[in-house]
């Protein structure tokens, strides 16, 4: 009798192990650690943290989407949808902060104390439906939110979340077991990507959209450092990195946004 346990791959079939949500996955994994060093220099205005706050924001989310590729790997899909919600929840609190820092710092309120607060942990965060509707309102992206939240998308990939933390109906506890045969995991990644797609794009847009300059390429920089004089306008290359994803992942998925943040940017953003 044979007892060797059963790989994988065996469980869950080669149509789940290599789905296109392993490889997007690792290109976003990339993506905010690339944008976590590449901002670093970047200063915090408003607040009296040493190092720009988005520097750990964006490592730590890239903490996070490895935890969801481990966890998708093992065939544990409802977990894992507990963690995208975590990723809707961090990039939320990420462009509420640098939107509530860009409206709320001016020289005569040199420190915006809410956040300082909260970054020192003397202060909690307000709540996701607060901070959404604080984004929402905000006339200054106002382009950006009437197109991102043109249809009900948002509202249905929250749901989503919730209904997998929750255990809302029996199926959504069965996606936790990768014994189960009978499951159409493909077509439950097939979803998965769609909504890590989604909840990606609305913050890559947000971010830009708020903090333009977090865009630029090193070659500024370096041609300083060096001593030498940049090329005219290098200041607004945009990092390849970042034009990577936004050609393979941005234009790709809504060329609608690719074409609004065009338009909005005095970066070279092709």
């Amino acid at each position: 009798m044979n007892f060797r346990s059963q790989t994988i791959e065996e469980k869950l079939g080669k149509a789940y192990t290599e789905h296109e949500v392993f490889k997007r996955l690792d290109k976003y994994i990339s993506f905010y650690e690339s944008l976590s060093f590449s901002i670093m220099n970047w200063i915090t205005q408003g607040t009296r943290a040493i190092i720009n706050i988005d520097t750990y924001a964006y490592s730590s989310i890239q903490g996070t989407l490895e935890s969801i590729k481990m966890i998708l790997v093992k065939g544990r899909i409802n977990d894992s949808y507990a963690l995208l919600r975590k990723y809707h929840d961090a990039t939320i609190i990420n462009v509420y902060t640098n939107l509530y820092l860009e409206t709320k710092y001016s020289l005569d309120n040199f420190i915006v104390e809410d956040i300082d607060q909260w970054i020192k942990g003397e202060k909690s965060i307000p709540s996701f439906k607060t901070m959404s509707n604080f984004i929402k309102k905000e006339t200054s992206i106002s382009d950006f939110t009437e197109m991102i939240y043109k249809d009900d998308r948002y509202v249905s990939i929250r749901k989503r979340c919730n209904e997998n933390m929750h255990y809302n109906s029996y199926s959504n506890l069965l996606l936790n077991d990768n014994e189960i045969h009978r499951l159409n995991r493909v077509g439950n990644l097939d979803v998965f990507l769609k909504d890590l797609d989604n909840l990606f794009i609305q913050h890559f847009m947000f971010i830009f959209s708020i903090k333009g300059h977090y865009m630029m390429s090193s070659d500024y920089i370096d041609y300083k450092d060096v001593g030498m004089e940049p090329p005219d306008d290098s200041q607004y290359w945009v990092a390849p990195f970042i034009q990577d994803v936004f050609d393979d992942v941005i234009k790709v998925n809504r060329n609608d946004i690719a074409e609004l943040m065009k338009q909005h940017t005095s970066m070279e953003l092709k």
